[in-house]
């Protein structure tokens, strides 16, 4: 005889569920761990990313501090002979550089720089200071023997410029 089918019944609660519904189960799980896992690591490459520049091999440019300015006192006062004549030169220097504690340390060297200046105010032509060019050339001159002299005094040349702010000639 043949046996019949019997009619499936419905689970009971607590009776264990089928083996095709657990595979099911399992499966859906996966699928949905690996959407969540994919999403926060697109949103992550997406964060980091971004539009880096690329790092250079160059070294960054040193941020610029502010000019400090130095007058010397007294003004300058140098004499001249010219076409048979007394002249004199008046002018008033401020050193300007950027450090302040270097430019405070450099205060000790003032004597050796006004006779620097001296010297080298009373070497030149008063003819050619007249112009211009002359008073600029100077200037340049005043900057490189300063410069070369806190060099050799103080292993650093400190300022950046002379500066002439008053030039009276007679």
């Amino acid at each position: 005889m043949a046996k019949q089918k019997e009619p499936e019944q419905a689970p009971e609660e607590g009776a264990e569920v089928p083996k095709k519904s657990k595979g099911k189960l399992f499966l859906l799980l996966g699928v949905g761990l690996l959407a969540l896992l994919l999403s926060i690591g697109g949103v992550l490459y997406f964060v980091f990313s971004g539009d880096d520049e690329p790092v250079s091999s160059e070294p960054a440019t040193p941020v610029q501090l502010p000019a400090i300015y130095q007058p010397m006192e007294p003004a300058f006062v140098v004499n001249y002979t010219h076409a048979g004549r007394q002249r004199y030169m008046q002018i008033s220097v401020v050193l300007m550089g950027r450090d302040p504690q270097k430019m405070q340390d450099m205060t000790q060297h003032f004597p050796l720089i006004r006779n620097q200046l001296v010297m080298l105010f009373s070497g030149e032509d008063f003819e050619e200071l007249l112009t211009a060019e002359g008073k600029e050339t100077l200037r340049e001159r005043a900057t490189l023997a300063v410069q070369s002299m806190l060099e050799r005094e103080m292993s650093d040349p400190v300022i950046e410029a002379v500066l002439f702010t008053n030039m009276v000639m007679q």
